[in-house]
């Protein structure tokens, strides 16, 4: 019985600690507006205005983007600051276990990327004319959201290892060249040879295209996006506990 009353305990703990922080990612603007507004305002202006006639394309590729921002930002400004402020030290004194702040955050990120897709996926289908089935729809979510456990692995080690006033400036100069270099602004065969070269290797890349053949939009199977994502997913996982052993020995 205890024991019972233990895990009821422990999960009611790890539930508000996950609650509180996603919470705090909603409530900060400087989060919450550029995750929000900029991929939707980019895929409008691009995906709706200039080349309608790419509005499903554009779609996946836009809402990859908007994937990977809402997982890097919110562990790795959140994170860093978290940790310059002294409140992960706090945490490992008290019961509260640090795994529901990281789950906390994973829940944030996964609610702002499902925002921003189902967004841009109104306005696709509104103002775009796109049209597919509910398990299409269903599908380009269920990427985008799997699609952000990388990204928001390479938050986490970015987090733990910039202060919080490096960290916006660094994943920026991460964030948006990746995001260009990968195809999700301009389709990678248009941009030039060793650009189209580069892209297939970027994890971006490859999230796109699996929503790209989860929507119709491309044919065949994707196993080689799957392998490179899961490559890296590997690499971004090992390098975040590579950072947090090492902020570990430095505090």
């Amino acid at each position: 019985m205890n024991t019972t009353s233990n895990l009821q305990h422990h999960l009611r703990m790890q539930a508000r600690f996950i609650e509180s922080q996603w919470l705090n990612l909603l409530r900060t603007p400087a989060y919450t507006l550029p995750t929000l507004l900029f991929p939707i305002m980019f895929y409008s202006f691009f995906g709706l205005l200039l080349i309608p006639g790419q509005a499903q394309f554009l779609l996946c590729t836009f809402a990859t983007f908007g994937c990977i921002g809402a997982s890097l930002f919110a562990f790795g400004v959140g994170i860093a600051t978290e940790r310059a402020q002294g409140w992960l030290t706090l945490l490992r004194a008290t019961p509260a276990p640090v795994s529901a702040v990281l789950a906390g955050k994973g829940f944030g990120a996964a609610l702002f990327t499902a925002i921003v897709t189902l967004v841009m996926a109104m306005l696709a289908a509104q103002f775009g004319g796109v049209r597919m089935t509910t398990v299409q729809w269903s599908g380009l979510l269920l990427v985008m959201i799997a699609g952000s456990v990388p990204f928001a692995a390479l938050g986490i080690g970015m987090g733990m290892s910039l202060s919080p006033n490096a960290a916006p400036a660094v994943l920026n100069l991460i964030y948006l060249p990746l995001g260009f270099m990968s195809g999700l602004w301009i389709p990678a065969h248009q941009l030039p040879g060793f650009m189209q070269a580069m892209a297939n290797w970027l994890p971006p890349y490859h999230v796109a295209e699996l929503a790209l053949h989860v929507t119709g939009t491309k044919t065949g199977t994707p196993l080689l996006s799957l392998g490179i994502l899961l490559t890296y997913t590997v690499l971004f996982i090992g390098f975040a506990a590579w950072a947090w052993r090492r902020a570990d020995q430095h505090t």
